[in-house]
């Protein structure tokens, strides 16, 4: 748990221009990119002994001027508790795994997957953003990632049909340790074992590092697959956000 939390708050840190202590631990904001939620965060870091209706007050005034709110509650028994009161006022929840690799990492030889530049897969980047969140503009958002992604110093692997990229994984790395920030396989292309083949390759291109992890859904599939493939959980956590254009609902 303690390795993928100085990871995430790492990652952060190296973004983030605004890096504030509150009561409960961190305020996170990258002023030049604003639209990128995951660097525009109240952290709570232990038990803030409050309800959702007094965090989500605090969020308003530590993200003021920003469209969207997103708070991380970094202990999941303290997350559970507060979830029934964010989503009763508009907040989404996602229940967050993060996974560390131990298992052997070899090389994989698939003439399917290669390197390609960022922009190579713009096209299915925008299928994600759609997939998530069919209803918001992306007004800014993806000429801020590519800034992040470039920052990051991010490499892309992508698998091709007829010419045309169908998948794409996306990892960083600082030193002996990197993540794996995007594993996407178009929706027409899913069930044919191309997000096993491409999380393969980013798993071998990436067998450098010590510490090599990854983030899923909790509540979703991808878990299992990146299982099978050597990650084991080490640390749950809650994210909530309330989406641009979602009013605050409190009485």
């Amino acid at each position: 748990m303690a390795g993928a939390r100085a990871w995430h708050h790492d990652a952060q840190a190296m973004v983030c221009d605004v890096i504030e202590p509150w009561a409960h631990r961190t305020v996170a904001r990258a002023t030049r990119y604003p639209s990128y939620w995951d660097y525009n965060v109240v952290r709570v870091e232990g038990d803030p002994g409050s309800g959702a209706d007094v965090l989500e007050s605090f969020a308003d005034e530590a993200l003021a001027g920003l469209a969207h709110r997103r708070m991380d509650v970094e202990l999941i028994e303290v997350a559970q508790s507060l979830r029934g009161g964010f989503e009763r006022t508009g907040w989404l929840a996602m229940r967050l795994l993060w996974m560390r690799h131990e298992a052997e990492r070899t090389a994989v030889a698939d003439a399917r997957v290669t390197e390609v530049p960022y922009d190579a897969v713009n096209d299915l980047r925008i299928a994600w953003h759609r997939e998530d969140f069919p209803d918001q503009e992306t007004t800014g958002y993806f000429s801020q990632a590519r800034e992040v992604a470039q920052l990051r110093r991010a490499r892309v692997l992508a698998m091709h049909e007829d010419g045309v990229p169908v998948a794409f994984t996306q990892f960083v790395a600082d030193g002996e340790r990197a993540e794996i920030t995007h594993v996407f396989v178009h929706p027409e292309h899913r069930g044919e074992g191309r997000g096993t083949a491409i999380t393969r390759a980013a798993i071998a291109t990436a067998g450098g590092a010590k510490d090599l992890w990854i983030c899923a859904d909790d509540e979703d599939r991808p878990k299992h697959l990146y299982a099978r493939l050597g990650f084991r959980p080490v640390w749950t956590n809650m994210q909530f956000t309330r989406l641009p254009g979602a009013a605050p609902r409190r009485a």
